[in-house]
């Protein structure tokens, strides 16, 4: 008795810290169980229905076994031989045909959405074309039919099947929005695959790379924005739109010799790294540094805040970004991070 009781002090403790650990699973933006496309809510279809099966299964199994253990115990004295089932065809008929059965329910469906979420709608003149390339560590989106790229935030019109194909300019990545779709890789070598998904309602989605690819994996998020048509339209135009650069000359100087060399905004600058058209606009900077003062929010700051902090030394916020830290007076960093938090797209109603 006294064994037992010191083993359940034990355990207490030890299910009090799972379940605490385990409650960072549900968080309401990064989970596949409350899905709000009708992609996710397939794929939460055939998740219940495979986890309904186990569970009876494992009810089944368990209940028959305190059954047997506790019907057919030995009991004190008894030196009998139990009676032997071997080549009962009855009972192995049922245990074989019982697991057959649940296979056809669980197969049958899994199967056809297999099928189903495997269409490929890259040719299909009414859904809007995207082309997801993976980085170390963020995410580039081009928009062959507009002509747009732009980085780290999806924007999409509600309604609209997203068609979404997808590489990698480095490492395999994995493209993961959890309410929206299920994951898919993105592999080296030039190798493209293809995933499409949509959302009903408007509202911003986080995406994750599901895919161990460094030392900023984890860090490694991008947000999807689904607005109603109207703004999506609005927003395209913006983005096409030419873009001033900063009106101090020194400033300006500073930002086309020390940021245009490799990021762009508007048709000015190089291609090479993510395109900075709206990025005030943006949920975040860098994929992580929220624009907000939510304290739920450990690393929360103003836009200006945030973009002065990436800027000064990328790699303290990122560790492994290759953007490395970009030799700034305090004024050109003030200037170059004021003007950038100012290059807003105005496109929502």
């Amino acid at each position: 008795m006294m064994n037992r009781w010191q083993l359940m002090k034990r355990l207490v403790p030890l299910m009090a810290l799972m379940a605490i650990v385990l409650t960072a699973c549900g968080r309401e933006d990064l989970s596949a169980l409350r899905p709000q496309g009708p992609v996710a809510e397939e794929q939460f279809g055939l998740m219940k229905l495979a986890i309904s099966i186990m569970v009876v299964v494992v009810v089944v199994v368990f209940a028959i076994s305190f059954y047997v253990i506790i019907r057919y115990r030995r009991r004190p004295g008894d030196k009998t031989i139990p009676k032997q089932v071997e080549g009962n065809h009855k009972l192995e008929i049922i245990w074989t045909v019982i697991p057959i059965i649940l296979l056809i329910i669980l197969g049958v469906p899994t199967v056809q959405s297999v099928f189903n979420l495997s269409k490929d709608y890259s040719k299909d003149p009414e859904a809007v074309k995207v082309i997801v390339t993976s980085h170390q560590y963020w995410w580039e989106f081009e928009y062959p039919e507009y002509g747009l790229k732009t980085a780290q935030e999806l924007v999409i019109p509600t309604g609209k099947t997203i068609s979404i194909e997808a590489k990698s300019a480095d490492v395999l990545h994995s493209f993961w929005i959890p309410s929206l779709a299920g994951k898919i890789d993105t592999n080296p070598g030039g190798n493209i695959n293809k995933m499409y998904f949509s959302a009903p309602n408007e509202g911003v989605y986080l995406g994750k790379c599901a895919e161990l690819c460094g030392p900023s994996h984890g860090l490694m998020d991008f947000k999807v924005k689904a607005v109603d048509g109207a703004s999506f339209d609005r927003w395209v135009a913006a983005l096409q739109a030419p873009v001033a650069l900063p009106a101090d000359p020194a400033v300006k100087e500073a930002f086309v010799n020390k940021c245009l060399v490799c990021h762009a905004v508007g048709d000015q600058g190089g291609p090479a790294y993510p395109n900075l058209t709206g990025i005030a606009s943006r949920e975040s900077v860098g994929g992580i540094l929220v624009n907000t003062d939510d304290p739920k929010y450990a690393n929360e700051g103003s836009v200006y805040d945030n973009l002065y902090r990436w800027i000064s030394d990328p790699d303290l916020v990122k560790p492994g970004n290759g953007m490395g830290k970009v030799e700034l007076t305090e004024q050109e960093l003030e200037g170059i991070s004021k003007y950038l938090s100012e290059l807003k797209l105005d496109y929502e109603q």
